[in-house]
């Protein structure tokens, strides 16, 4: 593996490494489990959730109780005799569950001796403190039972509709009716506390601190005096408090649009979609035991989970899923789901950038045999070589190549641009456009610099690289269709690009596509005429001025390609960046291309895109935004299915007037809050997704990841 080029690059790179190396540490992955409904609980309404001391999951429902047998809720037939009886509240003390019927209290442990008759249909909430003590409510009293000794004390109820559940706290009980908090115990109700409004919701004790919920916030009291030490927040996620559920890490709160943790740094986790929960309307939420948290929502249970991962186990996960789902001939390609969520229903679909996601494969392979020597990533590598040099090879003009192909028979939307091949066994896709050809040469670049070993194999990617050359040299810098004439983003030509406004980044864009790619040619094959096309592009057609406009000149303006910021450029430009720079054919140049590359990410950084930071790191730059990447890549989430997202609602954001970026929010929210995306998307876009009828491979996360271990920024 030490290369000639790969020894250049180390060289260029080397006050980089020195300073910016990151060791792999652990960190916390949060991830979903979603639990399945069984059949004799299917369409049950659910209201409650406890978790015994046994780690087991109890549900209430208005069919009974049910419960957690492995990865399935069903209705709890353990105890035979009290199957199938109507329970009106379950609660826990010291662990084990308790549960009320129309006509008594009960407890299954403690060799079955807590039972206790009780008027028919009087009470229909209950808890039990931290004494043995009862509380139980109904609409015309309250009731002080003791467990030990059977003593019961019927208690004044004060008048008001029952507005949060019963909270235990040492020898008394904390509960809100209507407006008013009141702490209850064997001297009666006693008021604590009174709201301004009548829309309090929830209540949990945290030591001296009482959580209140209400329907636009929560707020928190001293529990004893009553006096407020936390005043109504109201900048979170959403507002309409359910449940509360304090913990070490944080505080957990329920809404009825989704979940969140406050964590101790004020900074918020949130839960909502179907990525992480059956429904965003959040019922009850409890402790799994384990530093995680079951939630209860109106459909289903869920268990938010927290593993300790490094970058290279997440990179095992993600490898995984690609391998088992997301080969197709050599190509990495979107699995879609005939079934909402269910993986085992996926078709791997051709799509219009087969040649783009499989040459980021491709290069993301070529990094971690970089790194790692393995001979399984050089393997997977060829594997997509030999994907993309069919596209050049399966149709019939020279040095053209397809964005995809498929076996013939098929039925396709866009019938008009499939061909079929001589031997009518396959079809071949054209109208290829600009994301190919940056795909292909960086692909092949990183190939030909880490993976190509041997003469031949580095023939192999000089001659496919000088055929496509070849063929957009020879027809003025267009790529020509097999209809004869030019695709309609494949145009590098001098009277295509300089016709552009210079507030328009496809005129910088392409420039920095083709004059990379003709040094990169020019460096494997040694033919001159790459090179003189370059430097005549350069010096004769002002494409050194084209790339060198600063991004910030950027803005709407009156033509078709200057309505708004194109987040699939800024991909497209960095990975063109890699062979600019790298192959630059003087080191002027090179230092000309350093900085434009760092005027793009001076643009860019506010994304901590973990792609744009570490080839702006390749260049040898010093101040790029490695807390930030590795942010990115630690807060990706391991479900790779592409659910519905919605965050336009929230209120914990800070929303800005419509923008020629499109940005719709100051703050970047973490990936596992926003719809999946690869590196081509709008990061500040706050809702979108598929309804769970796709999953990504997984692709633009390795690359970026194996990317900094070559590069040796993660360690």
């Amino acid at each position: 593996m030490k290369r000639s080029v790969r020894a250049c690059l180390f060289i260029l790179m080397m006050p980089l490494l020195a300073l910016a190396g990151v060791k792999d540490t652990p960190f916390l992955q949060d991830y979903s489990v979603q639990y399945e409904i069984a059949d004799n609980t299917r369409g049950a309404a659910l209201q409650k959730l406890v978790v015994d001391r046994n780690g087991v999951a109890y549900v209430l429902t208005d069919r009974g109780v049910a419960r957690l047998f492995e990865k399935k809720v069903a209705l709890d037939q353990s105890f035979r005799p009290l199957f199938g009886l109507p329970v009106l509240d379950i609660t826990l003390y010291r662990g084990d569950v308790f549960y009320l019927y129309h006509d008594r209290m009960l407890s299954n442990s403690n060799a079955g001796k807590y039972l206790f008759h009780l008027p028919r249909s009087k009470y229909n909430a209950f808890a039990i403190n931290e004494n043995g003590q009862a509380l139980l409510f109904g609409e015309e009293g309250l009731l002080l039972l003791t467990l030990d000794t059977g003593e019961r004390k019927e208690l004044a109820r004060p008048a008001g509709t029952r507005r949060s559940r019963i909270v235990p706290d040492g020898n008394r009980f904390l509960m809100v009716l209507d407006s008013t908090l009141y702490a209850v115990s064997a001297a009666g109700a006693e008021a604590v506390y009174t709201h301004s409004q009548d829309n309090l919701t929830a209540l949990a004790l945290d030591g001296d601190r009482l959580y209140v919920g209400t329907t636009g916030g929560y707020f928190a009291l001293d529990k004893n005096s009553g006096e407020v030490v936390l005043p109504l927040q109201t900048r979170l996620p959403w507002t309409e408090i359910t449940c509360f559920v304090p913990s070490s890490d944080g505080l957990w709160v329920g809404t009825r649009r989704g979940a969140f943790r406050k964590n101790p740094d004020g900074s918020v986790n949130y839960y909502a979609s179907r990525r992480w929960l059956r429904s965003d309307y959040v019922l009850d939420m409890a402790p799994d035991g384990e530093g995680g948290m079951f939630i209860l929502s109106s459909a289903g249970l869920n268990r938010i989970a927290f593993r300790e991962m490094t970058l290279a186990d997440k990179a095992k996960h993600y490898q995984r899923i690609l391998r088992q789902r997301h080969i197709r001939m050599g190509f990495c390609g979107q699995l879609r789901l005939r079934v909402q969520g269910d993986v085992s229903t996926g078709e791997i679909w051709d799509s219009d950038n087969d040649g783009l996601w499989s040459a980021m494969y491709m290069a993301a392979e070529a990094f971690r045999y970089g790194a790692t020597g393995s001979e399984d990533a050089r393997r997977n590598a060829w594997e997509t070589f030999a994907a993309l040099e069919r596209l050049e090879t399966i149709n019939p003009l020279d040095g053209f190549f397809a964005r995809s192909f498929e076996r013939i028979g098929l039925k396709f939307h866009e019938r008009r641009i499939w061909h079929p091949t001589e031997d009518r066994e396959w079809v071949w896709k054209g109208t290829t456009s600009s994301d190919e050809f940056v795909g292909h040469i960086f692909g092949y670049a990183v190939m030909y610099e880490i993976v190509a070993k041997t003469k031949a194999e580095k023939q192999r990617i000089a001659r496919l690289t000088a055929r496509i050359l070849d063929h957009i040299i020879r027809n003025g810098f267009y790529l020509i269709d097999i209809d004869g004439k030019p695709t309609q983003w494949g145009r590098w030509s001098p009277e295509y690009l300089n016709v552009i406004p210079w507030t328009v980044m496809d005129r910088r864009l392409n420039s920095v596509e083709i004059i990379g790619a003709l040094q990169f040619g020019y460096k494997i094959t040694g033919d001159e005429k790459y090179k003189k096309a370059a430097y005549k592009l350069l010096y004769d057609y002002d494409y050194l001025k084209n790339i060198m406009n600063s991004m910030r000149n950027y803005k709407y303006t009156d033509h078709p390609l200057g309505d708004g910021w194109n987040h699939s450029d800024d991909e497209l430009a960095f990975l063109s960046y890699w062979t600019l720079y790298h192959y630059a054919f003087t080191d002027e140049l090179r230092q000309k291309f350093a900085a434009t590359i760092k005027d793009h990410w001076d643009i860019e950084k506010i994304e901590k895109n973990p792609l744009w930071n570490f080839i702006y790191a390749s260049t040898g730059a010093k101040e790029f935004d490695l807390e930030g990447a590795l942010w990115n890549l630690r807060e990706w989430p391991l479900d790779l299915i592409n659910w519905r997202v919605v965050n336009s609602h929230r209120k914990d954001l800070t929303y800005l007037e419509p923008n020629f970026r499109n940005q719709q929010s100051k703050e970047l929210l973490p990936p596992d809050e926003r719809r999946l995306m690869r590196w081509n998307g709008n990061p500040f876009e706050l809702d979108g997704g598929a309804n769970g009828y796709w999953e990504a491979a997984g692709e633009a996360w390795l690359l970026p990841y194996w990317m900094g271990r070559y590069l040796n920024i993660i360690q």
